[in-house]
Parts: C-alpha cells; sequence; structure tokens
C-alpha cells in the first residue's frame, strides 16, 4: 500500500536537516606526495649529472672555441705577419712569390696531416657530428675531434678558403660525447650532452647564445622537447659567457645606420633577393661538387691535393686577397658599403671558387663563413641595383648586404632559423628581421625543392650515409639481432637419411630443419619446398641425405645485424624464420629470429624514439 504525504515534494521531514551535496574538493596544484617525488627525483644521481655537465661542457666548447681560434691565428702569423681578422690586408701587401708560397707550403702541410691523422684520409666537421647523433646514438671520439680542429686550424691559417665554426661545432661535439661516455649515459642523455657541446660552440663562435640553442635543436638533435632544450640552453649561455669574457660582448658585424624604409612596397624586392641568394646557393654548392669531382678523378695522391689547391687559392688571392680564410674582414667591408658592384659580382665568383677548390681538395674548414661571404656579396650587390631602380624605396646596400648574408647561408646549411638568429645576434639589427625571415624562407625552400638536399646531408649521401629519418635508423641499427634469439630450433646432421629427415621434419617447428654439423656449423637449410618434391612419391631415396636435400645458401642473419638490416631481408625475401648465425665466415648456428618478433621490436624502437623527444618513458 503506498502511503501518500501531505509535505511539498522536495522538502525534508521535520527535524531532520537537509542533506548539501558539497562539490568536490580541487584536487591541489602541488600535493606534498608529488613535491616529495618531484625533489628526489632531482636529488637523484641521473639528474644531478644532467644539471651540471652541460655547465662543464659550456665551459670546455667555450674554451676549446677560443683555442681554436688563437691556434689559427698562431699559424696565420706564421704565414702572412698576422694573427687579427686582417689577413687580406696583410696579404696583399705581401709579395706574390711569398703569398704562393704559403698557401702551397700549408697546403702540403695539411695533405700530411690528414694522411698521418684522420680516420679515412679526409677532414671532419659538421657533417660528421649529423651523422653521429642520427645514425650513431651521439658517440664521437674525442681524439679524433681534436686532430680534425687541428687540421682545420692550420687549413685556416695557411689561407684556405673555408669557415672556422664548423671544426669548432665538431669539436664541442666530440666533448659532450666523450663526457657521455665517461658517465656511462644512455643514448639519449648522449645525444643530449652532444647538442650542448654544439649549441656551446656556435653561441662562442658568434656571440649568439640563442642561435646556438636553436642551431644545435634544429641541425643536429632534431627536436625540441623540453628535456632537451633546457640542458641545451643552459650550454649555450655557458659558452657564451666564456667567450664574452675573453673577446667582449660586441656584434660580430657593425651595421651603417641605414634601416628599413617605412613602407612595405620594399618587401617584393627582399622576396627577389630570396630568389638571387637561392640560385648563388645552388652555384655556390654544386661548384664545391664539381671541383670534388675533378680531384678525386685526378691521379694525384690524396696527400698532394691539398698543396695543388693551396697553389690555386693561392693565384685567386693574388688578384682577390679577401677570399683568403674566413673573410670576415670582406664581409664587414661589404656591410660598410665600401665596395662597388662590379667588385661584389667578382668577389661572388672568386670566393666560391676559392671555397670550392679548398674544400674539393681536402682542406679541412667549414662552409659558413664561405657562405655568409657569398651571401654579403650577393645581397650588396643587389642592394646597389635596387637602389639605382628604386632610390626613394631601398634601405641602402647594406641593409640588403645583411638579408644576403643569411638567405644564402640558410639555403646551403639547410637551417633557416638558426641562421636567421645567428645573423640577427651577429648584427643585433632588430629591424632587418622581417625582411630576412622573408628572403632566408623563399631560399632554403628553392634549394630544398631543387637540390634536395643541405651541404651537409648533400655530403654525407655523397659517402652513401643518408640521414633521413635518422634517429629512427639510429634506434633499429643500436637493436641488434642477437637479442631477438629463438634458440629452440629442430636440425638434422648433414649426413642424415632421408628417412630421418622425413621423420624429423613431422616434428620439426615452424615447419623448418636446419642441416648443423658437429661443430654447429649451419650448412643448410630444408623447408616443405625442398622436401615435398620427394617425400610423396612412395620410395625411400637412400641415395638423398639431409645435406642433398637442403639449400646450402639460405637467407640468414648474422647476430650483430641491425633491426634494420633484419627487417630488409625479412622483406626481401618472404621468410617467416631465418637462421641466425654468430658472423658470415664462422656461420656458427645460435638459433632463429621470427618475423613478428622482429616487427614487435621495431614498435618498441618507435616508442623509444618518440620517448626520446618527449623526454618521457617508452
Amino acid at each position: 500500500m503506498t502511503v501518500k504525504s501531505d509535505r511539498p515534494a522536495g522538502r525534508p521531514p521535520e527535524g531532520r536537516p537537509r542533506r548539501t551535496e558539497s562539490p568536490a574538493a580541487a584536487p591541489p596544484l602541488l600535493s606534498r606526495r608529488r613535491l616529495v617525488t618531484g625533489l628526489r627525483q632531482i636529488a637523484s644521481t641521473d639528474y644531478l649529472i644532467i644539471a651540471v655537465a652541460p655547465v662543464l661542457i659550456g665551459l670546455l666548447a667555450g674554451t676549446a672555441a677560443i683555442g681554436f681560434r688563437s691556434l689559427i691565428g698562431a699559424v696565420q702569423w706564421l704565414g702572412f705577419g698576422t694573427a687579427g681578422e686582417n689577413l687580406a690586408s696583410a696579404a696583399a701587401a705581401l709579395p706574390w712569390w711569398q703569398l704562393l708560397l704559403v698557401t702551397t707550403l700549408g697546403g702540403l702541410a695539411v695533405g700530411l696531416l690528414v694522411r698521418g691523422l684522420m680516420p679515412g684520409g679526409r677532414p671532419q666537421a659538421v657533417g660528421e657530428v649529423i651523422e653521429a647523433a642520427a645514425l650513431k646514438g651521439g658517440r664521437m671520439s674525442l681524439t679524433t675531434g681534436i686532430k680534425a680542429a687541428v687540421i682545420s686550424a692550420v687549413s685556416l691559417g695557411v689561407g684556405g678558403s673555408a669557415g672556422r665554426e664548423g671544426p669548432v661545432v665538431h669539436l664541442g661535439a666530440t666533448i659532450g660525447s666523450h663526457l657521455a661516455r665517461r658517465l656511462h649515459l644512455g643514448r639519449r642523455q648522449m645525444r643530449m650532452l652532444l647538442g650542448c657541446g654544439v649549441a656551446a660552440a656556435v653561441a662562442a663562435s658568434f656571440n649568439a647564445p640563442i642561435a646556438g640553442v636553436f642551431f644545435a635543436l634544429e641541425v643536429v638533435v632534431g627536436h625540441y622537447a623540453l628535456s632537451t632544450f633546457a640542458p641545451i640552453v643552459i650550454a649555450s649561455v655557458m659558452g657564451t659567457l666564456v667567450s664574452r669574457m675573453h673577446y667582449g660582448n660586441f656584434p660580430a658585424f657593425i651595421l651603417p645606420e641605414a634601416q628599413l624604409g617605412v613602407s612595405f612596397l620594399e618587401f617584393p624586392a627582399f622576396a627577389l633577393l630570396g630568389v638571387t641568394a637561392a640560385v648563388a646557393a645552388l652555384l655556390f654548392m654544386n661548384a664545391i661538387l664539381f671541383s670534388d669531382w675533378c680531384f678525386e678523378r685526378s691521379r694525384l695522391p690524396r696527400w698532394l691535393r691539398p698543396a695543388v689547391g693551396g697553389l690555386l687559392v693561392g693565384l685567386v688571392a693574388l688578384e682577390f686577397p679577401q677570399v683568403l680564410g674566413v673573410g670576415y674582414e670582406a664581409t664587414d667591408a661589404a656591410l660598410q658599403e665600401h665596395y662597388g658592384l662590379a667588385l661584389l659580382l667578382a668577389l661572388v665568383v672568386a670566393k666560391t671558387a676559392a671555397t670550392a677548390v679548398t674544400l674539393g681538395a681536402g682542406f679541412g674548414g667549414g662552409i659558413f663563413s664561405p657562405s655568409l661571404f657569398v651571401g654579403a656579396m650577393v645581397g650588396g650587390a643587389f642592394g646597389l641595383l635596387a637602389g639605382g631602380v628604386f632610390p626613394e624605396l631601398a634601405s641602402g646596400p647594406g641593409a640588403y648586404t645583411v638579408v644576403g648574408m643569411g638567405a644564402v647561408a640558410g639555403a646551403v646549411l639547410g637551417a633557416p632559423i638558426s641562421t636567421i638568429l645567428i645573423v640577427f645576434e651577429m648584427t643585433a639589427d632588430y629591424a632587418l628581421t622581417i625582411a630576412l625571415m622573408i628572403a632566408t624562407a623563399i631560399a632554403s625552400l628553392i634549394v630544398q625543392h631543387l637540390h634536395g638536399h643541405s651541404y651537409f646531408t648533400w655530403q654525407l649521401a655523397r659517402r652513401g650515409v643518408l640521414v633521413q629519418g635518422g634517429r629512427d635508423v639510429g634506434l633499429l641499427r643500436d637493436a641488434k639481432v642477437r637479442g631477438l634469439l629463438d634458440e629452440a630450433f629442430s636440425s638434422v646432421p648433414p649426413d642424415a637419411s632421408f628417412a630421418s629427415v622425413r621423420e624429423a621434419f613431422a616434428g620439426a617447428r615452424y615447419g623448418e630443419l636446419l642441416v648443423v654439423d658437429e661443430k654447429g656449423v649451419l650448412k643448410g637449410l630444408i623447408t616443405y619446398g625442398e622436401l615435398a618434391a620427394v617425400a610423396f612419391d612412395g620410395e625411400e631415396h637412400p641415395e638423398l641425405d639431409a645435406l642433398a636435400l637442403a639449400r646450402t645458401s639460405p637467407p640468414l642473419l648474422a647476430a650483430d645485424d641491425g633491426l634494420e638490416t633484419a627487417i630488409r631481408v625479412f622483406r626481401q625475401t618472404g621468410e617467416a624464420h631465418l637462421p641466425v648465425i654468430e658472423d658470415r665466415d664462422s656461420r656458427r648456428l645460435l638459433g632463429l629470429a621470427h618475423e613478428h618478433e622482429v616487427m614487435a621490436a621495431y614498435h618498441r624502437a618507435l616508442l623509444l624514439g618518440q620517448a626520446e623527444e618527449t623526454g618521457g618513458r617508452p
């Protein structure tokens, strides 16, 4: 029976308090448990190492950059009588025979040093850093880094037309990698500390801490995860502090008072300058390719090529001494609008030829300074032409010179973001940033579409090293087949009879019989395809043994093959299971590798790569 109440709906009975629903309390932003856990993590050994190591790397890389420049100056003083940036002026005052003698004998010294010190008989710079970060887990040799720095310092000191920033980046990277190895850090931490060395080296070279950070992240590390970003910032700042304590806090180049006009009508001119810079960058890189091809096709021994290259560079310098060394004296003169149109265009050709000969002949050195030089001359010439056509709109050749520097260098290096920041910090002129961004973006886009590579990736590709997707490929190469072995397999001796083979095959796992001798050496593989032709004809086949039935050259994997190789072999052969041997010389059988387990390991490697970029766990 239902009893009907007279009280209004929703009113509680008399004397009973109304129940009120209290809203759920919001969790505290920082709970005590979370605070304690975070402090324990920060106090752990790994966190302390990652906090302290970037400081040490920044100090060491900054000091190394100063020492490298001092070594260049010492060699330069021996040959040209000056240790400063005024190499062009000093060379112009020398007798012609002394100039040729310095560049030629200096080239001979470089060739002998490369022959005696460098693995592979070639100098090293930024390309090797990118390869190490992408494919070698950040592992680099400090000894090789020091030797490469000495060779590059001698190359630049005797007048080689190359840059000093690339060798410093290489040296800084080896310092970071060496420290990571001494601390027994993992792959992610090693690549991070390698990036710290790169950032500190760039920052110390250009007095540009922001650019150092983004160059390391954009060109070497390849991602912007906070767990990597923060240590690289610390290292870059420390490298900059060391540089500023030694050289002072001054921009690398001082601009005249010319600024952008207030009208946006000038920006199409900067876009056109970006197209012009792309053409200059393509010609510049292809000139190096052609020079390298010519020296490779020549019959000159590798150690003698720098001497010939030095002679050719010296001959160019007799008419245009501005091409010697890093060329910052001429770059600064172009910014100050000291050169006319004819000289600017001539220096574009002369510097391109001198740099191509220098690098093609085997001198050490980088590519950034020459690309800045070429960009400055292209931009200055473009500015003079623009000022002649639209004098009321043009900002002056100095502004176009700055924009040309960034556009050509960004396209050559394949690093538009960091190049924009480098040029901005080198000149300390914010007003030109928008124009610089427009021209650099256009030039980089054109070069990427037409050439497909930056100078660094093109350099590696010519040696057969492909770094596209490099971090994933590096993870796949680090994971070895040895870790995926299945030692439970079915086998028969080579002299097993046909009847024994047929009986063993009936119980074989995975439908395969491995033919293995008494020493454990793989002699062949029997699958259903090999056995089916004779297994069902009703005869015993006493003349057949296991070795006669087997494929004696089956597809197989070595224990130290990486997952990249394993996936390729599985795809090419269509097999689901492959025998794994110790090495291809001994052919000692270790077990089987299964395609599904290789693919699972591949998936785990990709998760590890994602965790590396986010700073989390896979």
